[in-house]
């Protein structure tokens, strides 16, 4: 176990200090930079710009400085938001969208498990075609489309949920599930397929020939191999929505970190650009990590330990 935590760690490292350093070299060398205007500013402004931000110097020199700061916890100041670091925003913006994707990927994750089950359950029934019909149109209807929808049913015609904002539990809904909406559809339907594979393996037969019923191999046996699929799908999607989503947090008005991504590159900020990217990646070794654990509990075959 811990040989393994160990070696895990040693990769996720060098992972994320790979991701970090391939962004920070390509913002510098790319055409194009945060100061760039039409009508560029005096000689003498652009060099106290450029020294004021630390990006003085050749590309190597630039990078090295970088990462010495990166090293000690320092993201630097942003190009777009004046008198404020790095840290500062997304301390700011985080939190927002790590709210509002903890709750999407609840909605996502238990109700795609429960609705893929229940579809795998009821197989060529009622509720198999309407679940994964529903799934369809879930999958099929971006989220541009969903989010206003939301907002003119439950909002302004029934008038029981807040349009816009932040601050209340309230304001969480409506975004929440707007953006677990895509995949919950592909959790249930990759549940569904799943379940319907183990349910004609061997030992799901050897089970009910025992006397136990289909509710008992269900959820002693069938669900634990089943569920598999869908905990390395659940990985990379709890990164995805815990760093936010731009389409979402702009329709329902919600100052979150997907915005700092897109504007970040709108904008030439490297910095901000730096430390989302990297915030980003973390995340996803993280769950990934989580995941690869998890598959050691539920499912014994699998060593990941050794």
């Amino acid at each position: 176990m811990l040989a393994f935590i160990f070696r895990r760690l040693l990769s996720s490292a060098l992972v994320l200090f790979c991701v970090v350093s391939v962004t920070v070299l390509l913002s510098f060398v790319m055409k194009g930079g945060p100061f760039d205007r039409e009508k560029p500013p005096p000689e003498h402004i652009q060099k106290a710009l450029l020294a004021r931000y630390k990006l003085s110097g050749t590309t190597w020199e630039r990078y090295t400085s970088y990462m010495s700061d990166l090293a000690r916890g320092d993201l630097r100041a942003s190009f777009r938001y004046r008198d404020w670091t790095v840290n500062e925003v997304l301390a700011q913006k985080m939190p927002n969208s790590i709210k509002l994707g903890a709750v999407a990927f609840v909605i996502a994750s238990v109700g795609g498990v429960l609705l893929g089950s229940l579809a795998a359950l009821k197989r060529d029934e009622l509720v198999d075609w309407s679940a994964m019909l529903g799934a369809l149109l879930l999958i099929s209807v971006p989220t541009f489309i969903t989010g206003p929808c939301l907002i003119a049913v439950f909002g302004l015609w029934l008038k029981v949920l807040p349009v816009g904002g932040w601050g209340r539990w309230e304001h969480v809904i409506l975004p929440a599930f707007c953006l677990a909406g895509p995949y919950l559809a592909y959790v249930a339907r990759l549940m569904r397929n799943s379940l319907l594979e183990v349910m004609k393996s061997e030992f799901m037969r050897t089970a009910r020939a025992k006397g136990v019923s289909d509710a008992q191999a269900l959820a002693k046996h069938a669900m634990k191999v089943a569920i598999l699929p869908v905990v390395t799908f659940l990985g990379p999607l709890a990164a995805n929505l815990l760093t936010g989503s731009m389409v979402v947090e702009t329709v329902f008005n919600i100052s979150g970190a997907g915005t700092v991504f897109v504007n970040s590159l709108q904008n030439r900020d490297y910095f901000l650009l730096v430390g989302a990217v990297a915030v980003y990646c973390a995340l996803v070794i993280l769950f990934n990590f989580i995941v690869d654990v998890l598959y050691g509990f539920l499912d014994k075959r699998i060593k990941v330990y050794g």
